[in-house]
């Protein structure tokens, strides 16, 4: 393995000496280095390339920063040091580009001010930021002047390879530092930025050192390789890693605002759990506040606001829909400690500096391990002091992931990495990219292409294809206005760009992130309803209801940014409007439920003392007295019901228990209790729908969540589960999933957004933006086109787009082998007309709109007690028997 780890730790007093005299001076002012510094700061200076995980506040950015820029003063010193770019910082965000900037300054004016006192010379470092938001004024300048060290985004690295001056500065790069690697290696920003990376490397004069920083990264050797890449002959980079994320303190609780989730009033609950945080935010000076959706943050604001808890100007809501200046004004009143409490979605988590934050608090489950940690991270900006976290569950289900997610993360446990690969989007924008620098031969692109992780195994056929769908080898499509990109002759295996307007179709086009646009929503005679987001309609299918402006709405089909839907008056929404907004709980994090799950009920079986298994359950996961009377009330109840129906099995992560739920209105309800979160069960439950859809000729309604899935059938039919679980296995399953994603909305949606990446699509043209709305049709028409051709790239990437990142075909996979070789089991219960408690979350999730939480306590409340009055009734008549 070339993947190596950082052994050799050097202390201040061993560093000061290695550096030049002015910096070692300024270093002298700290009294020690942080564990991140020790290990990290020599292997940098020697040329590593290094990845360094370390919790927020360690001290990571200056632990890089420094060897860069004394490397830089020394050669300022000896007059080597040129108008050129010699180290580019990416960031996934840009309000931590202009973040980065602010810390390099400080160091560096520092410096400055020690060689003024002593009248020596210091050569001048520059620093300059390149983003979407550069001024065009700046970038002459920055054409002129170039920043030594380059402060960016991936999108903009992509645009200077092929700006025809500014890529000269880019040959002398030594360094390139990718900051918050774990959330951009886990999407196609990463691997754009990848591709970009090896276009780098191959324009550079010599190799270039690779930096990857992370607070919370697994598995940590993966996103080495995924930073470093490959060899031309295919061996592996070196890389050194220094692994110190658990070197910080880090206190989380479950906070439970009721002692009862399920008998108190959505009111009264609401209220407690205002007056909890409340409580909370007068213990600490300064409170971060995460929400999981945006509409989240909004109502928490809101509610915090008209309760009075701080004044009004130290309370703020944060994300990424407010404005760019009211978001930074935010970010530097908190480092001043001018506000009490922030309340916002994802937009804090990454590590912009925003000073000395005392306590987190989570509204809901955060979904993972890692992310859990990355948000709680934020508080206790310093490694003496302790990041405080405060979990504080909304319902039952958000309750058992709360304490799992904690229970592991003080074991030390966190979640893998999903790291897209072989994305075929992503690599047409790249090879046009590759044409508009040069003339390449077919081989020696392959050759790069294949050195970043993302495509190490991409078949030689497959980037082939590439080549002729972007050399215009589809006839078919150039009387849709799809024209060649590039030229490409097939005998002397050669490729250069094609025509004058490509480099400004580009980079004009160039990036990854799909817009977000509304959707009109209109009954089927044209009145109108309102309006959704577009990554809500991608997700519903035929005969869906979810809810808008308080009334149910039954989907019936779109057409390009308008979908058409029927009033449901008296149905129940199977889909929430927040659906797309949230966070999927991640794999790793389920399987862990699963065998909490199967602890908690052991103990139970055996007859283990309440107080024993409360006490147990309070350690184990930092649960206050409610929460832990919620948990073991949670598991006793649903053990009864099985008992109820005689059902020996209990769930676990090896257990999956499938109800046969029979409704009021004779509707049978096949509930799966897949514990392995949104993304396996979106991919297992399409499957089984499928093929109930195909082989019993029923319509499936589908409702999905993280903690599993239901196959609803509109009457009561006689349908036999276990056939239709059987027929599914591992050599069909991906095959079937496919079929399944066919003329959906879906795949209409995901097939545009690829497009668009491939320059397909094009979203400007000759200085004209084209709307989403004439891209979606565009869209929709070619793909009509390209399902006629055989492996069409294109489309194949939207496939895979679609069964990979957005659901989890793998794990789904691994799943079913699971049960094929018996290291799983199907458990399918007798058919009752209640629903088990561990499934009510999952049959009123569609009642989880605000608007509709009174109906929802209410029905909770009923399904429950019509449980446990049903238990006790057969407990009386099982001990008259007796």
């Amino acid at each position: 393995m070339v993947v190596s780890y950082s052994q050799e730790r050097y202390e201040l007093e061993q560093i000061i000496p290695m550096l030049e005299p002015e910096l070692g001076r300024w270093l002298g002012r700290f009294k020690s280095l942080t564990p991140p510094q020790k290990y990290s700061i020599v292997s940098i200076m020697q040329g590593k390339s290094t990845l360094i995980a370390a919790p927020t506040g360690s001290g990571k950015t200056l632990a890089v920063f420094l060897s860069i820029i004394n490397t830089l003063l020394k050669m300022g010193k000896e007059g080597k040091l040129e108008d050129k770019v010699y180290c580019i910082y990416i960031s996934p965000l840009k309000a931590l580009d202009y973040d980065i900037e602010k810390n390099l300054n400080q160091p560096l004016e520092a410096i400055y001010r020690y060689a003024e006192k002593e009248n020596s010379y210091i050569p001048q470092i520059r620093v300059g930021v390149r983003t979407g938001d550069t001024s065009q004024a700046e970038r002459v300048k920055m054409l002129k002047k170039p920043p030594h060290i380059l402060v960016t985004t991936p999108e903009s690295v992509a645009i200077l390879l092929v700006a025809p001056k500014f890529r000269e500065n880019l040959k002398s790069v030594k360094w390139v530092i990718v900051d918050e690697i774990h959330e951009i290696c886990n999407n196609k920003r990463g691997v754009h930025l990848s591709l970009s990376l090896e276009r780098l490397q191959a324009l550079a004069l010599d190799k270039i050192v690779r930096i990857g920083l992370s607070a919370t990264i697994h598995p940590i050797e993966e996103v080495a390789r995924y930073l470093v890449g490959y060899n031309k002959d295919g061996t592996e980079r070196d890389c050194t890693v220094v692994d110190t994320r658990f070197v910080k303190p880090i206190e989380l609780k479950v906070l439970c605002p009721v002692k009862d989730l399920v008998h108190t009033n959505a009111s009264k609950a609401s209220y407690k759990m205002y007056k909890l945080i409340t409580d909370l935010i007068s213990l600490h000076k300064t409170t971060l506040i995460f929400t999981n959706t945006r509409s989240g943050t909004e109502r928490v604001v809101y509610q915090l606001s008209k309760l009075k808890v701080v004044d009004g100007d130290e309370l703020a809501a944060h994300h990424g829909s407010l404005s760019k200046e009211l978001r930074r004004d935010i970010e530097d009143r908190l480092k001043h400690g001018l506000m009490r409490a922030v309340v916002t979605s994802t937009s804090l988590e990454l590590g912009i500096d925003v000073g000395s934050i005392e306590g987190v608090v989570q509204i809901g489950s955060p979904k993972s391990v890692s992310k859990c940690l990355q948000r709680v991270g934020r508080s206790g900006h310093s490694l003496k002091k302790v990041s405080k976290g405060y979990l504080i569950p909304l319902e039952r289900d958000d309750l058992m992931e709360d304490a799992v997610i904690v229970s592991e993360a003080k074991k030390g446990s966190l979640d893998r990495v999903h790291i897209p690969k072989n994305c075929l989007d992503v690599l047409s924008q790249h090879v046009v990219g590759m044409a508009i620098e040069r003339r390449w031969g077919e081989e020696a692109a392959y050759e790069l292409v294949k050195s970043s992780y993302n495509y190490r195994d991409l078949p030689y056929s497959v980037f082939k294809s590439v080549l002729k769908y972007l050399s215009g080898g589809y006839e078919q499509l150039e009387g849709h206005r799809v024209y060649g990109k590039i030229w490409y002759d097939d005998v002397e295996k050669v490729f250069g760009r094609r025509g004058i307007l490509i480099r400004v179709i580009y980079s004009t086009n160039i990036g990854t992130i799909p817009e977000n646009v509304h959707v009109k929503v209109l009954t089927l005679n044209n009145r109108w309803v309102g309006m959704i987001e577009e990554e809500f309609l991608e997700r519903l299918r035929p005969g869906d209801v979810f809810l808008l402006g308080g009334k149910p709405y039954e989907f019936k089909y779109s057409k390009g940014l308008t979908a058409y839907v029927t009033p449901a008056e008296g149905e129940k929404p199977t889909v929430p409007t927040w659906f797309s907004e949230m966070l999927p709980l991640s794999f790793d994090t389920a399987e862990s439920i699963g065998r909490f799950r199967e602890k908690v009920f052991s103990m139970l079986d055996l007859k283990v003392p309440k107080k024993q298994i409360l006490e147990t359950i309070s350690k184990e996961t930092s649960s206050d007295s409610y929460a832990s009377e919620s948990i073991y009330s949670y598991f006793k109840t649903q053990i009864d019901f099985l008992n109820y129906l005689r059902v020996k099995e209990r769930h676990s992560d090896k257990v999956i228990m499938v109800e046969n739920y029979v409704g009021e209105r004779r509707e049978q309800n096949f509930i799966f209790h897949t514990v392995f979160g949104r993304r396996v069960n979106e991919a297992l439950s399409r499957i089984y729908a499928y093929v109930i859809t195909k082989y019993a000729k029923r319509n499936v309604s589908v409702t999905i969540t993280d903690s599993g899935f239901i196959l609803t059938i509109p009457r009561h039919i006689p349908l036999d589960i276990r056939k239709i679980v059987n027929i599914v296995s591992k050599e069909n399953a991906r095959h079937l999933l496919i079929e399944a994603i066919k003329n959906t909305e879906l795949l209409r949606r995901r097939f545009r957004h690829c497009a668009s990446r491939a320059l397909m699509v094009l979203r400007n043209y000759k200085g004209h933006e084209i709307t989403v709305n004439r891209q979606q049709s565009n869209a929709q028409l070619l793909m009509q086109i390209v399902e006629e051709f055989e492996d069409f790239p294109v489309l194949q990437e939207a496939y895979r787009e679609i069964i990979e990142d957005l659901m989890d075909v793998e794990n789904a996979l691994r799943i079913i082998d699971d049960v094929e070789l018996g290291r799983r089991r199907f458990i399918f219960l007798p058919q009752c007309d209640l629903p088990s408690p561990f499934s009510h979350d999952m049959l009123l999730s569609g009642y989880s709109d605000m608007v509709l939480m009174e109906d929802k306590k209410a029905l909770l409340k009923a399904l429950y007690d019509e449980v446990v009055s049903r238990v006790k009734e057969q407990q009386k008549k099982n001990l008259a028997k007796e």
